[in-house]
């Protein structure tokens, strides 16, 4: 009822059947291929990275590039055997990446801040530092933002592009730290007496290092009093305790010993007209 024409099969099957499913097939086993040999590139890379102590989320993230810049070759490969016109396909994803790249510009800043952050880490979780215009303890650091607590407890969420840009002070870095204060007393009051008595208070304080040794020493002579300027080297962890401590320890101590500590005055000379 039906007939075929058996030399056209047979052409057909040359000419369109037969080189579409080798390619097909060809092109199914580039992919296959390609993807056992994306996992164990990226598997050699996260090892590495690992080896090298970088941040979890780092390796994570550089992770999920890799697969997916090295997987968008192994598709591009594949349709290529299909015939497919890759080259098109790479000029649209070119354009169409850099229309996101500029619609994405501050985005983009603070994606490669916190690559850099990740990567150098000038603080971990856990530091207390000034950076970005915020001051606290640092809670996580992100690929876009950085979230820090501050001595008040509140959460403040920093964008990594002015962290990155700006000076970045870690007062966690060092195990030591120099305290700086500044005490006055009246011009009234025995200079060498208050001298040898805060030098005492620092020795007797166990928290305050031996070396580097202290600093006690006059630094100014100011309107209302003679200032000195007293520099121990703490712990980081005892810093604030030493600092509040040695302040009211200094208050009361000069109190017992009648040495004063002067207010700022001010003399007014008043002219009566006879």
């Amino acid at each position: 009822m039906f007939g075929f024409d058996t030399e056209k099969m047979s052409q057909m099957m040359d000419t369109y059947v037969i080189p579409w499913g080798i390619n097909i097939v060809m092109a199914i086993a580039i992919y296959i291929i390609g993807k056992v040999v994306v996992s164990v590139l990226v598997n050699v890379l996260s090892k590495i990275m690992t080896r090298s102590q970088y941040d979890d989320m780092l390796i994570d993230f550089v992770k999920a590039i890799a697969r997916a810049v090295l997987m968008l070759f192994v598709i591009i490969a594949a349709l290529d055997q299909l015939n497919v016109n890759t080259t098109s396909l790479a000029a649209i994803l070119a354009a169409a990446g850099l229309a996101i790249g500029l619609s994405l510009q501050g985005s983009l800043q603070n994606f490669a801040a916190g690559v850099m952050l990740l990567v150098f880490k000038p603080f971990k979780a856990g530091d207390f530092i000034e950076a970005g215009g915020a001051m606290g303890v640092v809670k996580s650091i992100s690929i876009f933002t950085t979230i820090m607590t501050t001595a008040d407890n509140k959460e403040i969420i920093v964008p990594n592009g002015g962290i990155y840009g700006g000076n970045i002070t870690n007062y966690s870095a060092k195990e030591t730290r120099r305290v700086d204060m500044v005490v006055g007393i009246g011009y009234d009051s025995d200079l060498k007496k208050a001298k040898e008595i805060l030098k005492e208070m620092l020795a007797a304080d166990e928290r305050i290092l031996k070396d580097p040794a202290p600093t006690v020493a006059v630094t100014e002579l100011a309107d209302s009093s003679v200032n000195f300027v007293v520099r121990p080297w703490v712990a980081t962890a005892d810093f604030w305790a030493v600092k509040f401590d040695f302040t009211e320890a200094v208050k009361l101590r000069f109190d017992a010993e009648g040495i004063s500590i002067p207010f700022p005055q001010m003399d007014l000379h008043v002219h009566k007209d006879d």
